[in-house]
């Protein structure tokens, strides 16, 4: 008689993986408006992208369960630089870096600052190794916008993974969702550079915020961090 073979490890439970990773101190520890002013390179790091009035700022709070992290962003001469925070037991051993980038389709700005602000994020999208991937949030209520897409030419052509985050899930129809959420992955097939699952959330309710962190938590997972 043969002995049984030794059981399977389990599988990593990403999703509590993610809680634990989002629940560890964060950090504001760096500010860029210009590409030799980026911070050096450290842990791996995600960017959360998305046009004005999406709910970046209450989605970044949820996803770190803090009221007022992404303030930082909105003090005075901040509003069109790169925030990066540090999460982890210490800024020393941080296991992430979230990056804040400002809302794009500056419909009020100077040309001057869109050009900086363009040169400064095609730097950052083609040029930093420890960036996995961009979450760019599109707001469920409305869909994906033109000026949505042209963020999407920039990351497709910088060859920068990205996936689609959904915001204020709480204020859309429950009969509409499973539409935004198809309509939305139908645009990414056509995309080189998207990741093809989207995710639905609301700050309100914190719908969707455990998938998130689960996603942020496979892909450094798959990342060998």
């Amino acid at each position: 008689m043969t002995e049984l073979s030794a059981a399977e490890p389990a599988a990593p439970d990403f999703a509590e993986i993610g809680r634990k990773l989002f629940a560890a101190e964060c950090e504001f520890i760096w500010g860029a408006s210009k590409p030799d002013a980026l911070p050096p390179v450290g842990p791996p790091e995600i960017a959360f992208a998305g046009r004005s009035n999406v709910g970046k700022s209450s989605l970044l709070n949820a996803l770190t369960n803090r009221k007022t992290l992404a303030r930082t962003s909105h003090t005075p001469g901040r509003t069109q630089q790169l925030n990066f925070f540090a999460l982890g037991p210490s800024v020393e051993e941080s296991k992430l870096r979230l990056v804040d980038m400002p809302g794009y389709g500056f419909a009020s700005a100077s040309k001057a600052k869109i050009s900086s602000w363009n040169s400064l994020m095609n730097d950052f999208l083609r040029g930093r190794a420890p960036l996995a991937r961009v979450f760019v949030l599109i707001d469920g209520r409305h869909g994906l916008k033109p000026v949505d897409y042209e963020m999407f030419d920039t990351l497709d052509r910088a060859a920068m993974s990205y996936q689609i985050v959904l915001t204020k899930k709480d204020e859309v129809k429950v009969s509409e969702r499973a539409k935004r959420i198809e309509d939305t992955v139908i645009e990414l097939r056509k995309r080189v550079a998207a990741f093809p699952e989207v995710i639905f959330t609301s700050s309100e309710t914190g719908e969707g915020v455990p998938e998130l962190r689960e996603a942020v938590a496979l892909l450094l997972h798959q990342r060998g961090a």
